[in-house]
């Protein structure tokens, strides 16, 4: 299951005869829970830069094809970034947009994706593997001063000089492993901290090198335009930063009648699924509906989140 899909379908209500675009399909999970609603008259839109994921998504729609046979909707299914939705559907106009930020269980669960610290890997840490840029070359081409910017920037990380120092002195690095140890062995751990001393530097290079904040304010600046008076955006972010700028987005765009919120705070995971599913901890909701006919929704939502 999905991180937040109960929260997910309630927010985004897909309607039979909808047209709806999932622009993080990863496993499809939410998409299959869209495509049951709309029917045969609908049409749901999906994207992933993720070549292998795609792959994956377009199996399991196909089986709910088989499934559902003449009630299911038309699929579109485009292999890009989710920054250039509004290129691909230029003069269309949609009924709710999802997007599920961050990096996919299937990523981090792969260690020859070099996402993760947790089994040794190369150093790639591409979402889309057509591009060239990989952590790999980062870690080792870029001087110490800019990786202590970008660790700090992007990591939130405050032993960003320390890491950044260990890594140029550490070169060459080309191993998941290697990076974590070199790390780990500069910025002891903090009392009490929870996380591994790696996590932060690991995020910082990801969204680095997938350019992935860059393609957030890119979609949510497109989204506005893309959805028809009354469609639904749904966000779901994981960290401090991506959650910041999808707050932002819609606290500007309700400023300027853009928007109108429906989640006064960002709705979380219940105990339950944060038990089954360590991932839904960080998971972060936030929903709003374009233009004014979302102030009854409003209401009611803005009391249950808060």
């Amino acid at each position: 299951m999905p991180v937040l899909y109960q929260q997910v379908m309630e927010f985004l209500a897909p309607r039979p005869g909808g047209v709806y675009v999932d622009c993080t399909l990863g496993f499809a999970g939410h998409a299959c829970g869209v495509a049951r609603c709309l029917g045969a008259e609908g049409h749901l839109i999906g994207m992933d830069r993720d070549p292998q994921a795609l792959e994956m998504a377009r199996k399991r729609l196909d089986e709910l094809a088989e499934e559902l046979g003449e009630a299911m909707p038309k699929v579109t299914l485009h292999g890009e970034a989710f920054s250039r939705v509004g290129e691909l559907l230029a003069g269309m106009q949609v009924d709710g947009i999802l997007a599920d930020f961050g990096v996919s269980s299937m990523q981090l669960d792969q260690p020859e994706r070099g996402f993760s610290f947790q089994a040794d890997g190369p150093l790639d840490m591409r979402q889309d593997t057509r591009q060239l840029l990989t952590a790999e070359q980062v870690v080792n081409e870029m001087d110490e001063k800019q990786l202590a910017n970008l660790i700090y920037e992007y990591g939130e990380e405050r032993r960003s000089w320390r890491i950044a120092r260990a890594i140029v002195r550490a070169r060459p690095i080309t191993s998941t492993g290697h990076l974590a140890r070199v790390v780990a062995g500069s910025a002891q751990a903090v009392s009490k901290e929870r996380i591994h001393p790696a996590t932060r530097t690991f995020q910082a290079l990801r969204i680095y090198v997938n350019r992935e904040l860059e393609e957030m304010e890119t979609l949510l600046k497109a989204a506005p335009k893309l959805l028809k008076p009354g469609g639904r955006m749904v966000a779901i972010s994981f960290h401090s930063l991506e959650d910041r700028i999808v707050k932002d987005a819609f606290r500007e765009g309700a400023a300027a009648g853009i928007w109108d919120v429906l989640t006064k705070k960002p709705v979380t995971a219940e105990q339950e699924e944060m038990a089954r599913n360590p991932r839904a901890r960080s998971a972060k909701l936030r929903a709003a509906v374009r233009g004014e006919s979302g102030q009854r929704q409003k209401k009611k939502w803005s009391r249950e989140a808060s």
